[in-house]
């Protein structure tokens, strides 16, 4: 059965969406342009990729009831200070030090989750003393120092091209390929998942509405691959983030796990007498938070191609940003991964067109706090009016 969808629905659903796009035409009308050159693009990816990988653990977090781990930054820059001081210190084989800085990410993970789990201890002030006490320890481990080179090797892994035999040096023609195919998936996904819908009776979307909706996806799904063709193609910190988004996509909306996630941050003692375990939700929470930072930092430190004191700083704020502007609710139990990933690439659109208008960092920050200001606004209200509603 297909259900009418009104304008005012279709405009509360992809606010974030249309005011991204309003953005990016903005920006390139005052750059002249120069916003979407294949290489701005392409920084794009490089520049904002450890955005998109802690919002999506930090959504985890927020989705229990608008927690936050304010220690993720920290975390990013131990991480890396450890893996540097393998490599550069002891020239240690980068992927055995892999291997360690996930371990140690894991194990951050697990100690903040003990507390606030089981001791209940409240996230805010477990993950503010993990803000201080990693940063502290990563310049104890670096002596202050900054580590580097890194090896080509390790280097490889985060900051190379997909090789295409087949393009040239100015077209890319493996990426523009991978944009179809996706397109491709994509549209038969989204007819074999409204059949099974309409197959089970459930309530579906106009069919017109469904091929629009995928068109403009589709348009600029290819767009952005165009672009990367023009320039080098695929860069390896895009298949990271992609697979990473996947990966989660699914935890959070195929699996019983991921819908514990929802369930608690919607009703904890609801929840907890159905017979779910929510301190294990918690726990399970900012442990993969751990790991996500520690992916982070391995591509944080490829991308410096050193371990740096300072690395990580307001990394945090980038991704809790991310995490409300994208649609997470401040009251936890609402939000999506793809709504994250918009969140993530307004604020890297942001980022880069200021910055490519020479706006002062000071006032970049400015506009950054009046949009998350304006997007958690925008949830408080519509939730209010809902309720009133009812």
């Amino acid at each position: 059965m297909e259900k009418k969808i009104h304008f005012s629905e279709i405009l509360k659903k992809y606010t974030m969406v249309i005011v991204l796009v309003v953005l990016v035409v903005l920006f390139t009308a005052n750059t002249e342009g120069r916003m979407i050159l294949p290489q701005n693009v392409n920084n794009l990816i490089a520049q904002n990729a450890y955005v998109f990988i802690l919002a999506t653990g930090m959504l985890f977090c927020i989705l229990t009831g608008g927690n936050i781990d304010l220690s993720v930054g920290s975390v990013v820059c131990f991480v890396s200070a450890v893996g540097g001081k393998m490599i550069v210190g002891h020239g240690m084989n980068p992927y055995l030090t892999m291997a360690v800085m996930l371990l140690v990410g894991i194990a951050i993970g697990a100690w903040q989750g003990f507390w606030i789990a089981y001791v209940r201890i409240p996230p805010f002030i477990v993950t503010l003393a993990g803000m201080l006490a990693f940063r502290g320890l990563s310049n104890v481990v670096l002596e202050g120092q900054t580590l580097a080179p890194m090896p080509e090797s390790y280097l490889a892994l985060f900051n190379n091209y997909i090789p295409d035999p087949f393009g040239t040096e100015t077209f890319n023609v493996v990426c523009f390929a991978v944009g179809i195919l996706v397109c491709v998936i994509y549209a038969v996904f989204v007819f074999r998942n409204r059949a099974n819908r309409v197959k089970k009776g459930y309530q579906v979307e106009g069919l017109g509405s469904t091929i629009v909706k995928m068109a403009v996806i589709c348009i600029a799904v290819l767009l952005f691959m165009f672009r990367l063709a023009q320039y080098k193609g695929i860069p390896n910190s895009l298949v990271w983030v992609v697979a990473i988004i996947a990966i989660y996509t699914y935890i959070a909306s195929k699996t019983t796990s991921g819908r514990y996630f929802y369930a608690v941050g919607g009703n904890e003692k609801a929840t907890k007498l159905s017979g779910i375990n929510t301190n294990k939700v918690y726990f399970l929470a900012y442990l993969n938070m751990g790991l996500l930072a520690a992916v982070a930092g391995m591509i944080t430190m490829a991308r410096m191609n050193s371990a740096n004191p300072q690395a990580g700083t307001n990394f945090e704020m980038d991704a809790i940003g991310a995490c409300f502007i994208g649609g997470a609710s401040a009251y936890g139990g609402t939000g999506t991964v793809p709504g994250v990933i918009i969140g993530a690439l307004l604020m890297g659109v942001l980022n880069l067109g200021m910055s490519i208008m020479g706006i002062d960092q000071n006032l970049q920050k400015v506009v950054k706090g009046l949009v998350l200001l304006a997007a958690v606004i925008f949830d408080v209200v519509s939730k209010r009016k809902s309720f009133i509603v009812k």
